[in-house]
């Protein structure tokens, strides 16, 4: 079915992303080709995934950049969507809340040229956004999926696109299915004989929560789950704290702690309205070195590749340990991008990995107070994990050799705090850590930091209705340095001379804070509701001269944004580019009034439990 005319042009904005991932401008006048990937309507859509056939341009090329676009009107709440290649997941995105008809438009750019060795042969692409239609629920997705081909330079410093991607993954694109693994359901491992003429290799791991993992970060200690059972009711546990790892012949060769993605009907769907949580148009994937590992991978036999995510076991005073699994669900998936030395005959070997880690050192703070009754009232709990992670080797291809390390240092802390007897509730996390290569060759670092504050309440009428507040900041800092896997965003401005690549021998780095409060009001019946939100982001774009570390602001400026939006309008719009201003908005409307949302319910819901996300196993709320 092709898509409905395009309609209100209100489209969701995610700053920190469109940044990263617009278009590169061509010089040298190099001619463009666009192709359409795919033109399809989502409706009542679980386990029909849009499947079709790619075959490459004719156009001589080596940068790609996709287009999606999508149209939705009606009643809807926010869906998870995967792209793939066959076996090979590529993209991960989500969608916006529809709105009154005729609707909501959003558009996303996303430069994909680190898939440059599928994008040159023929391919089977799946795509997949699992939706409902019913009585209720009524709005489909209409989406348009474009790709954009052109030659352009990159100086940059990041990685040159792999000459191969190995999938990690279900592996069920030949049955024309999703290929991720449902964790804990599955077993995410993969069996493979890997190439033996390989100089480097990086495994990219994709993993989020979803249904009672969605916001894990919010989860209390297992020992405190039905702390609060006789008023507000269980809670989500084993802690506020995951981790993804990633495991090869049972051995972890690398760990990612995941960014606390909030989709666009999360906490209170008002504080998404226009402007949408960082990183929920493009879930941004994590990079592991796993060249040390290339002397035992490039044996000639097989070996194992396994994602798994842990939480915490805690033993209910000051400690814990990790545990092997989680609650429903986690949807992850790997690949693994190969960068071949010599010919085919060509072999790598060298010393087998050594590996220097020990268990995350985990101190755990809880503390409850009781009223006069003896019901709990509050409920204090502190998280704070840290961890280091090296594995070093000896790597000999066949033009190449030296020492290869790998390094992870990360820290983690979470303050939660319940109270009102557990109707109210206030997490403030902060993870931090950096991820180094070194080599003769080769060097990347990555260094992050991810806070987050949540101040949430919600309550429950005797009639069943609904009420919910929030006061969410949320902030993204990133610095990229090196030979990146992934489009480091220094690549948008290769063609304004003024920012040559050259100059940033430091990297990039991306500052980004979004600053929202919003209530939400839901009838008994779940049909009717309203609501009013405010949010601001501000966000910081640009290069690194010299080596760097995270700091407020990048040494030069590339990039520059700064939105406000009170009730679905935006407010205040300043953009500057390169220095200079290319957009500047201010309304001057007024902060006050409600922006109703009676067509829709925009309820953050799930049609499993038919209660909000957050709130699924809470007391007051009716199961439906």
């Amino acid at each position: 079915m092709s898509p409905s005319a395009p309609v209100d042009p209100e489209k969701r904005v995610g700053l920190q992303d469109r940044l990263l991932e617009r278009p590169q401008h061509t010089s040298h006048g190099s001619l463009k080709r666009r192709a359409v990937l795919m033109v399809h309507t989502f409706a009542f859509s679980y386990g029909m995934p849009f499947v079709g056939d790619y075959t490459p341009p004719s156009c001589d090329f080596n940068r790609v950049v996709i287009n999606f676009t999508a149209t939705s009107a009606g009643r809807q709440f926010d869906r998870l969507a995967l792209m793939y290649f066959g076996d090979t997941e590529v993209w991960r995105t989500s969608t916006a809340e529809p709105v009154n008809p005729p609707g909501i438009r959003w558009e996303y750019h996303k430069d994909m040229t680190e898939y440059l060795s599928l994008w040159k042969t023929p391919q089977k692409l799946i795509f997949d956004l699992g939706n409902l239609i019913d009585d209720k629920y009524t709005g489909p997705f209409d989406t348009i999926l474009t790709a954009t081909f052109f030659k352009a330079e990159d100086n940059t410093g990041a990685a040159p696109p792999s000459d191969l991607i190995i999938p990690i993954s279900k592996r069920l694109g030949a049955a024309n299915a999703v290929s991720q693994f449902t964790l804990p359901a599955d077993n995410a491992t993969n069996t493979i004989s890997f190439p033996r003429n390989v100089r480097r290799a990086v495994f990219s791991v994709s993993a989020n929560g979803q249904a009672t993992e969605e916001f894990w970060w919010s989860n209390v200690l297992q020992s405190d789950t039905n702390t609060f059972e006789p008023t507000a009711g269980s809670f989500y546990g084993l802690s506020p704290f995951r981790e993804v790892q990633v495991l090869i012949d049972g051995q972890i060769a690398g760990v990612e702690w995941p960014f606390p993605v909030i989709f666009t009907g999360g906490v209170v769907p008002s504080l998404h309205r226009p402007i949408v949580g960082i990183e929920a148009f493009d879930l941004r994937e994590h990079e592991i070195d796993i060249t040390p590992f290339l002397p035992l991978l490039c044996d000639g036999g097989q070996h194992t590749f396994t994602i798994r995510v842990a939480g915490i076991q805690d033993d209910g005073k000051s400690s814990g340990t990790l545990t092997q699994t989680v609650g429903d669900s986690w949807y992850v998936t790997g690949k693994i991008f190969v960068w071949l030395d010599g010919d085919k005959n060509s072999i790598t070997t060298g010393t087998h990995p050594t590996v220097q880690q020990s268990a995350p050192s985990i101190s755990i703070t809880r503390a409850l107070t009781q009223n006069a009754t003896g019901a709990n009232e509050t409920l204090t709990y502190n998280t704070s994990v840290n961890r280091k992670f090296l594995t070093t080797a000896n790597v000999k291809t066949a033009n190449t050799s030296g020492l290869v390390t790998w390094s992870q240092s990360l820290s983690y802390i979470n303050k939660g705090y319940l109270s009102a007897f557990g109707y109210n509730q206030i997490n403030d996390m902060t993870i931090t850590g950096t991820d180094i290569t070194s080599s003769k060759g080769t060097n990347y670092l990555s260094s992050y930091r991810y806070p987050l504050y949540a101040n949430s309440s919600y309550s429950v009428s005797d009639q069943g209705n609904l009420t919910l507040q929030a006061h969410v900041i949320q902030g993204k800092q990133l610095l990229v340095s090196g030979a990146s896997v992934f489009p480091n965003g220094l690549q948008s401005f290769s063609s304004v001379p003024a920012t040559s690549g050259k100059k940033f021998r430091g990297g990039s780095f991306l500052t980004t804070t979004k600053d929202g409060t919003a209530s939400f009001f839901q009838t008994g019946d779940g049909k009717n509701s309203s609501g009013y939100g405010s949010s601001t982001q501000t966000m910081t774009f640009g290069g690194v001269s010299a080596t760097g570390s995270l700091a407020d602001h990048p040494d030069v400026e590339l990039y520059y944004r700064d939105v406000s939006a009170v009730n679905g309008t935006v407010t205040h719009d300043t953009e500057r580019l390169a220095g200079t201003v290319t957009g500047s908005t201010n309304s001057g409307k007024p902060a006050g009034g409600q922006e109703h949302y009676v067509a829709f319910a925009q309820i953050p819901v799930s049609e499993h439990g038919g209660v909000p996300r957050v709130l699924q196993g809470r007391k007051g709320v009716e199961r439906r």
